[in-house]
Parts: C-alpha cells; sequence; structure tokens
C-alpha cells in the first residue's frame, strides 16, 4: 500500500531522507510543506516553501527567520484548531 504523504527528498550530499507531509498551508500568499522525517528519533518537523513551476513543486528551505516564526505561528494555530474541532 502507497502513502501519498510521504515523499523521498535528496541533501546536498545526495542522501535520501523520506518525509511524511503532516500539513501543507499558505502564509502571506506563499504554500508552505510542513514535513516530518521518518527516521528521526524526535519529532521536530522541518518548514519548506513550496514553489510551482510549469505544475510541478519543487521545495526549499526556509532560511529567513521572519519567514520561519510565521508559517511555524500558523501551523501552530492550524494545531490548536484542529484539537478544538476534535474536543
Amino acid at each position: 500500500m502507497e502513502n501519498d504523504n510521504i515523499i523521498t527528498l535528496l541533501d546536498e550530499n545526495g542522501n535520501e531522507t523520506e518525509f511524511e507531509v503532516i500539513a501543507t498551508l499558505e502564509v502571506n500568499e506563499s504554500e508552505y510543506a510542513i514535513l516530518l522525517p521518518l527516521d528521526a528519533e524526535e519529532e521536530e518537523a522541518f518548514i519548506f516553501k513550496m514553489i510551482e513551476e510549469d505544475g510541478k513543486y519543487t521545495l526549499e528551505c526556509v532560511e529567513d527567520d521572519e519567514e520561519f516564526h510565521a508559517v511555524a505561528a500558523a501551523y501552530e494555530e492550524l494545531l490548536e484548531s484542529e484539537e478544538e474541532d476534535e474536543e
């Protein structure tokens, strides 16, 4: 059974790492993906900016602190909203 939420990314050394896409969201008219490495011992998620070109997406690391914090805050709000919906 294939999981559509699992993607494989290559690092700068060509090493493959599998990630689960745990959320996608829009912040300031840009789309972002929240990814969790499948082989990580700690549950530390990564934020990537989704760039669409010719109908295909590429992921770009978010290096700007202000942009990173805006996306992290939006993700936390999303989690809080989901928790409230479950109650």
